[in-house]
């Protein structure tokens, strides 16, 4: 039996690290570490340090190389595949570092309930006839994070707020919201909208050293922060950002 817990760690500062999250780190058996590409932007870096800084016992920390997921076909199917490929790599790192069981830990961005399929692996491998335990430890989100760097509230008094993603606002504005917190935005969609009334505000690094924040009409601000964006991935060799829009009702 594998006792999986997914431990949420923010957005990699070692301050969002819960009580119960160096609990878990401390009592698992093993801690992978997953590597994609060029560790920069895979952030292992920031996995480490954490690890360096919250383990007080002697755990296991193995690093293993993530699948590259295939961007050249359709969206949702080359998810799909590459969520088999990546649970087949968990399953091949388990059976060779805990081939009897025991307790499992692995570092998720921010929650592992929100924008994440880390949850949807571990249900594949199950699925396949591992016997595992699911054990989630809820971790700070990125929109914590960017309301609380800006101060604001997430949604507008006595109204709702759509969570959604860069590719999907291509599509347009969510109906029924005039709230839309964006993730998964590499393309900086929020430049492609009519801005005339809407407000933006964006947070990259949210919580880290490097944070950096703009906010204003979108109008305004829109092509200053893709300029930003660019500068500073180019500086850092990766970038993780999200952001708020609201419009005038």
């Amino acid at each position: 039996m594998i006792d999986l817990h997914l431990i949420g760690i923010g957005t990699g500062n070692p301050d969002h690290l819960t009580r119960q999250a160096q609990e878990a780190m401390n009592a698992a058996d093993l801690i992978l570490l997953p590597r994609k590409g060029d560790a920069r932007s895979d952030l292992i870096d920031v996995r480490r340090m954490l690890c360096a800084i919250a383990l007080t016992c002697a755990v296991r920390v193995v690093e293993f190389d993530l699948p590259v997921r295939d961007a050249s076909g359709a969206y949702l199917p080359g998810v799909a595949d590459w969520h088999e490929a990546v649970a087949a790599s968990w399953a091949a790192q388990i059976a060779e570092h805990l081939p009897q069981g025991g307790q499992l830990a692995l570092l998720v961005w921010g929650d592992p309930s929100l924008y994440d399929s880390t949850l949807r692996i571990a249900e594949r491998l199950r699925r396949d006839g591992m016997a595992m335990r699911i054990r989630v430890v809820p971790g700070i989100t990125s929109l914590q994070a960017l309301t609380a760097a800006h101060a604001i509230p997430l949604n507008d008094l006595g109204a709702p707020v759509v969570i959604t993603t860069g590719r999907r606002l291509r599509d347009g504005w969510p109906a029924g919201a005039d709230r839309v917190a964006v993730m998964l935005d590499g393309a900086c969609t929020f430049a492609t909208l009519p801005p005339g009334g809407v407000h933006i505000w964006w947070g990259a690094y949210l919580g880290m050293s490097q944070q950096a924040l703009a906010s204003g009409p979108l109008a305004d601000v829109a092509a200053s922060i893709v300029e930003r964006r660019a500068a500073l991935r180019g500086e850092h060799g990766w970038i993780m950002d999200t952001y708020l829009l609201s419009r005038a009702a």
